[in-house]
């Protein structure tokens, strides 16, 4: 089956993508709130709206940069990062400095690679947001890891953090394959041949000999669910759950968000690899509950 290669496809696969990082963000960071653990042992919804955080933000400016170049330029998502954010959405400090080093006009490039005694950031902020890049390039997983190691350099410049983002976006490629989505095994054995060799990529193969535990708590409590928001402990955990229920956003939310951890972001990564592919929208009430995405973001998309 040849892959459809116009733009109009690859930004509604990317848009997908999107809405459904969104909710997985929006509806996870709701579990945060003691008030509503009651309802995550019994797998019930909060009452909307439900606001996203900054993965849903950062995944915006992901998305406009896509749609604006067809690629993504270092420059021009720097300075959406930097436009759009609000601390208020849940950045962490360092990323809330860089990006205010930015709008008072300092180099991106500078400023990352001077992040924590100039290892730069391991944090999971790169990972969070790119799924949607890897739905816009299905028919190009290779592709997308590339663009996904350039995406991350504006904020994250530690090795452990661009490969976090390289997995996502192959994850998400792979899922939004116009051929239909691969098996568990398959998705993550296509991650693992793309990515170099790091703890994120040892963490992937821990989670591919794990695919059939039922237990996700038990998996967590191996591979890590984001306690940490370094992206070794947050990706591998957040690609077993995708892969395992593909085609079926709610089971994937419920599987991730049972374990705690970084809950939103481990949620927007699944939502967004999930909804990459065939029949992995959310269900439409979730949607209709968690807050629209920007105008902003949407207007870049038309």
């Amino acid at each position: 089956m040849t892959a459809d290669l116009s733009h109009d496809r690859r930004l509604g696969r990317a848009l997908a993508s999107l809405r459904g990082l969104a909710v997985g963000d929006a509806l996870g960071s709701q579990f945060f709130k003691p008030a509503h653990h009651p309802l995550l042992k019994r797998r019930e919804l909060p009452d909307g709206p439900w606001p996203w955080t900054d993965d849903t933000e950062m995944a915006c400016s992901v998305l406009a940069v896509l749609a604006a170049h067809g690629r993504i330029d270092q420059d021009a998502l720097a300075a959406s990062f930097a436009e759009h954010h609000h601390a208020d959405r849940g950045y962490g400090p360092a990323v809330s400095r860089l990006l205010g080093g930015i709008r008072t006009g300092g180099d991106w490039r500078e400023l990352a690679s001077a992040l924590f005694k100039g290892q730069g950031s391991w944090g999971n902020g790169a990972s969070m947001r790119i799924a949607p890049l890897g739905a816009w390039y299905a028919e190009d997983p290779e592709q997308a890891t590339h663009q996904a190691e350039i995406s991350a350099y504006p904020t994250h410049q530690h090795r452990e953090a661009v490969v976090g983002a390289m997995a996502v976006a192959a994850a998400a490629a792979l899922a939004a394959d116009p051929a239909g989505p691969p098996a568990p095994k398959a998705l993550l054995d296509g991650v693992i041949d793309l990515v170099p060799r790091s703890a994120v990529g040892a963490g992937l193969r821990r989670a591919r000999d794990m695919l059939d535990y039922d237990d996700a708590g038990t998996v967590a409590a191996v591979l890590g669910c984001g306690r940490r928001t370094t992206a070794h402990d947050t990706v591998p955990f957040a690609l077993w759950s995708a892969a395992r229920a593909l085609g079926d956003y709610e089971r994937a939310f419920w599987a991730t968000v049972q374990v705690g951890g970084d809950m939103d972001t481990t949620c927007a990564i699944v939502g967004g690899v999930v909804s990459a592919g065939a029949d992995g929208a959310p269900p439409a009430a979730w949607l209709e509950r968690a807050e629209p995405l920007p105008a902003w973001a949407l207007a870049a998309a038309a």
